[in-house]
Formats: C-alpha cells, structure tokens, sequence
C-alpha cells in the first residue's frame, strides 16, 4: 500500500472482553493503555480513546510502512480483539468515497474482481448521510469503477468506514488481536518453564488472561550442558513481546535431582522431583508476591500427569497451581504453540533435567504417604529454600 494525499495512516483497535467488565471497565483501560504504550515505546503515537476504540495517531507525514509496523506490533498485546491498519481522512463523504476508492485499487482482490460490500458506522450522528446511504454511496462507486461484483452476505472484501468525532476512518485490513484480558489486571504468577512445548503455551495463556507472568526454570546443571538455559532465555525472549519486563530465573537443579535418586524408589522418583519443584517454586513465588504457579501439564499426557500424580503434586505446595492446558491434547498444544511463535524455540535440542530420573516404570498413581517418606529423608522443605537461595537472574536484552 503506497501513502497519498488521501489521508494519513493510522492504526485502530477493537476491545472486547473488557467492555463487558462494567463498573470496573475504566481500570482494565487504564492497564491496557499502559501496556500498548510500553509495547510501543519505540515509536511516536498518539493514543486516543472513543467509546471502546483505540485510535493510535501517528506523526503528520508518516509512512504507511510505520504504521504497519505499528499495528504489527500492537497486534500481541492481550485485550485487544481487532487491529485495523485504517486511513484517516476528513469529514466530507467525497473524501471518504475516494480514500475507498484507493483502498480498494491496491487490494489483490480487487484484480481478481472478487465480491465486496462496504460496511459503515457512525459515532458520530451529525454526519449529513445515514449508514445505509454511505455505504450505497461508496459501494456504487465502488462498482462503477471496478466493476466489483456486491455480495453483503459473504463478501470477500469489506470496506469499512467509521465516522467519528473529528475524523472518518476508512479501512479494508482486519487482522486478529490476542483478545483475553490486558496482563497486571489479574495479578501475577510464576510459570515452571520447561524447553518444552507445553509451559509456553501454558504461560502466554494465563497472559490473555490477565496474569503477569514470570519464569522459572530448573536445570540439571551440573550434570547436563547450558543448553536448556538458552532456550528457556529465548523462549522467554518471545513470550516477552505477550507482556513487556518479563523475569528469568534458573534453578541449578542436578546435584537435588541426585539426592532424589538416592532417597527413595526409582518409581517415585519423578513425582518427588515434581513435588520438590513445586516447592522451591513456592518460595520464589513468595519472594517476588506471586500467589500462583503455572505448569504446562495435559492430563494423561505423560505419566506424571495422571489424576492420582497430579493430585499427589497439588499438595506438595499451598499455592494454587494453575493448568491452562489441563484438557488439550498435543495437537491443540502444537498449533497454539505454532501460532505464537514458541514451536520452533522448543523443537531445538537440549538436555532436559527430568530426564535424568527417569524411570522405565514409572509409578502411576503415587501415594502421598510415600512420597512424605522420601521429602523427610531429603529435608525437602530446607532443601527447596536452600535450591531458592541459588536461583541466577537472567535479565532479557533491551
């Protein structure tokens, strides 16, 4: 798309969920305007609000490659539903005809004379034309000149136009936004993050949701390469740009995952690591007022993810232990994963610390009783402070 003396560019965007929250809608506004500026720091914006649109302004004369930048970028900020990369042109429906007209001349289905309709709304009331005598208006022109068929019940272009306050946008791109709820507006959590797939799809899912989220990840250091480090820094990496002042913080794990190996059976091995884990993730969490955990766990997937073994876990902590991904299967998990960007991060090869304990037979429904038996011969309380005391912060790159 080329810029002319149309109109300027801009950026639009929608908000759903958050316009149902009543009373308490100002201040998931309030959270929301803050996160899209902090995501948009690099650029210069001028933000706007209008009866649940967001208007982003940019300098006078900016290209429309900014702009789609801009929209780009506003798109992975959760608690916006749509993103329109818009013109925005004066109040005079002549204006507003041709500004369509333009729009419509540089889409590719305007080549390949695919049906349209054109779809108007006025905030504005005084504007001299309804909706519907806008969109005759503009949709015959539209017509004349392109010779378009008009389909207004499954169109496979949509020219839409919104008559505000002081200006009129006019926009045909309508791409999808992260929906969900603006992050801080739910608190804050700390996510087990594995190199796997699952705990980042885990953490960006409780992000549309509301919740800041922070990262822990347990190492096998000594026993195993940095390797699971990197990836958890990088898959941090993307799920940053869900947030913005995303936390790491590594856990030196082997030489615990040693003393598990000794201190009990090969079968509840796994289930002691878990429970250990949860523990040292319940002090980090006091420490930095989380008050929940997140994991990545699909029920039945693996053997530790049984009801009896995920049950066995939720009592090693008093903290609620939060699973988005509970009911998913793995293909659901891949997809999502695939679409925020996390896939490819995780697939790259690492030496996982489970794998170290890990059990030809594993035990599939732990008992609790047992398990105590194990954490009292470890001293597993200590212990999970002492693994807290040793965390390393590693902070992400400006």
């Amino acid at each position: 798309m080329t810029m002319t003396a149309l109109g300027e560019p801009c950026v639009l965007l929608k908000l759903g969920e958050i316009v149902l929250k009543g009373k308490n809608r100002e201040q998931f506004e309030v959270r929301l305007r803050a996160n899209i500026k902090h995501a948009l720091s690099g650029f210069q914006i001028d933000l706007r609000q209008r009866h649940g649109v967001i208007a982003l302004f940019l300098p006078e004369g900016t290209g429309v490659e900014v702009a789609e930048a801009v929209a780009k970028r506003v798109s992975e900020v959760p608690g916006i539903v749509l993103v329109h990369l818009a013109w925005r042109v004066a109040k005079d429906p002549s204006v507003v005809t041709k500004a369509a007209l333009e729009l419509v001349r540089e889409t590719p289905e305007a080549a390949r004379k695919a049906s349209f309709a054109v779809r108007s709304r006025r905030r504005d009331k005084r504007f001299p034309m309804t909706s519907a005598e806008l969109d005759w208006h503009v949709g015959s022109e539209i017509n004349d000149t392109y010779g378009l068929p008009v389909n207004l019940k499954h169109p496979e272009l949509t020219v839409s136009i919104e008559v505000d306050r002081d200006e009129v946008f006019v926009y045909v791109d309508n791409r999808p936004g992260q929906g969900g709820l603006p992050v801080g507006t739910s608190g804050r959590g700390l996510a087990l993050l594995s190199g796997g797939i699952d705990s980042p799809v885990a953490a960006y899912r409780m992000m549309r949701r509301g919740l800041r989220v922070d990262f822990l990840h347990f190492s096998g250091i000594p026993f195993t390469t940095t390797e699971s480090i990197y990836k958890a820094y990088a898959l941090v990496r993307r799920l940053d740009a869900f947030q913005g002042r995303s936390r790491l913080w590594v856990v030196p794990f082997g030489k615990a995952q040693q003393s598990i190996r000794t201190s009990g059976s090969d079968r509840l091995a796994m289930i002691a690591q878990r429970r250990l884990m949860l523990k040292t993730a319940e002090e980090v969490a006091h420490r930095h007022k989380a008050t929940a955990l997140i994991t990545g766990d699909s029920l039945g997937q693996v053997s530790s993810q049984t009801m009896a073994n995920i049950a066995a876990q939720d009592s090693a902590t008093d903290l609620p232990i939060l699973r988005p991904l509970i009911g998913l299967d793995k293909m659901e998990v891949i997809a999502e994963a695939r679409r925020i960007g996390t896939l490819a991060i995780s697939e790259l090869p690492d030496e996982d610390c489970c794998t170290i304990l890990a059990s030809r037979q594993p035990e599939l429904a732990a008992k609790i009783e047992d398990l105590k038996l194990i954490e009292k011969r470890l001293d597993a309380e200590e212990l999970a402070v002492q693994l807290a005391d040793s965390i390393q912060a590693y902070k992400l790159d400006a």
